[in-house]
């Protein structure tokens, strides 16, 4: 399988024998022949590559140039690593809100309930729920760092900061 985009190409396979290493291998020289066939060079220097749950694979090459093994890398926004751990993504997505969090506290006064919820839901949530899909929290510490920020968040109300959490989620309604 392989994406183009911009700049970027991506290959990749689910390789379960050595025959899914050689074709994914192939599939690399395949590339590499249809860009000099246009014209075109890859910046072997850049190019990477990573095993995600597999052990042990075959070094891979481009151009005969061995590739670089990561063990984690950017994607737009995404940091993916080969252990598909979600608490990374999880801390990542929380300390973002929460820096956005800060921004809203420190630049606006929030008397009142709508306003902290468009602030919230415009500003903040956006940075907890980008590609959920993906890195999808299910342990209890991933969903408590999460939610961390929304207790936060909760708090900044004036006239509710003393009051429980759940009493917070009540005064403001749904927030969810």
């Amino acid at each position: 399988m392989m994406l183009l985009f911009a700049v970027v190409t991506k290959v990749w396979r689910k390789v379960v024998d050595s025959r899914d290493e050689a074709f994914l291998q192939q599939d690399l020289e395949d590339l590499s022949n249809w860009t000099k066939h246009l014209s075109l060079q890859f910046n072997v220097d850049k190019c990477k590559s990573m095993r995600i749950v597999h052990e042990g694979h075959p070094d891979y090459t481009l151009d005969e140039v061995k590739l670089k093994e990561v063990t984690e890398e950017r994607d737009l926004v995404i940091v993916v690593s080969n252990n598909s751990n979600p608490s990374l993504w999880c801390a990542k997505a929380a300390q973002k809100a929460m820096h956005v969090l800060g921004i809203i506290k420190r630049n606006f006064c929030m008397n009142d309930k709508e306003d902290c919820r468009l602030l919230f839901n415009g500003y903040v949530r956006p940075h907890m729920e980008y590609c959920v899909q993906v890195w999808s929290p299910y342990l209890k510490k991933d969903i408590e760092c999460i939610e961390k920020v929304q207790r936060r968040a909760t708090k900044l109300v004036n006239g509710l900061y003393y009051m429980t959490y759940e009493e917070r989620l009540n005064a403001l309604g749904v927030w969810v």
